[in-house]
């Protein structure tokens, strides 16, 4: 199954030379035997199967890294960009998010995993060094207990559909002019979600997924912008 990390790497992460990819593959690697380790302790993901993690959870959460990358290029803004993964969990998709920019050799993009559970932050933790990912940082903390206005831009999967409640409070935690990334599946279903949100968001941008290997499912992001 290397080859098709590999090869959803050098499709998802465009831009890295041969051994910068190999670099990441083999982070994303160590990060599966670590979700595979623990899976049954911690209850970190739906599945132990290697192939499964490749494919539904690693190459998934790299499947937005262009969307947040040109996010980021197109303020224009030289600062350091902070990146919030809300209710991170096993670290989907904040983890490989964050080793693919330091292995791009982005500086200026860090990285919160937020996590209410301690004992899947001791997981965090964990992987965080094992990877030498210098760019991100734990916080065990609730959503709601989240600082204002931290974030440039905040990720998140586990999120079932949004209510109003959960929206105010990621909308609070995002600068303003920021952007909330929410990886969502049918776009059927984005719309009904979105319809019972309209109060807190009037616009939003639906862009399409490909996750390799994953084709025959439909994969989504939405991009909702903070206002101003």
């Amino acid at each position: 199954m290397q080859d098709i990390l590999e090869q959803g790497i050098i499709q998802t992460v465009q831009g890295l030379d041969q051994s910068t990819c190999a670099e990441l593959v083999s982070k994303m690697e160590k990060y599966i035997k670590e979700i595979i380790l623990f899976n049954s302790a911690y209850n970190l993901t739906n599945t132990s199967d290697h192939d499964e993690l490749v494919v539904r959870h690693v190459l998934d959460s790299l499947a937005g890294y262009e969307l947040i990358k040109n996010f980021i290029q197109s303020s224009g803004e030289e600062k350091t960009f902070l990146i919030g993964d809300i209710g991170s969990g096993g670290g989907l998709p904040g983890i490989p998010l964050a080793a693919a920019f330091a292995c791009a050799d982005a500086h200026k993009v860090q990285f919160k995993l937020v996590e209410r559970m301690e004992k899947r932050c001791s997981f965090l933790y964990n992987c965080c060094g094992l990877l030498g990912l210098s760019n991100t940082e734990v916080c065990n903390l609730q959503a709601e207990q989240v600082e204002p206005q931290l974030f440039d831009a905040i990720t998140f999967r586990a999120f079932r559909p949004l209510d109003e409640k959960m929206t105010r409070t990621l909308l609070r935690m995002v600068k303003p002019g920021g952007v909330l990334f929410a990886y969502k599946a049918k776009l059927e279903n984005i719309h009904a979600e979105m319809e019972g949100i309209k109060k807190l968001v009037n616009e939003y941008e639906v862009c399409p997924l490909t996750v390799p290997g994953l084709e025959a499912s439909e994969r989504n992001m939405v991009i909702i912008k903070a206002g101003r």
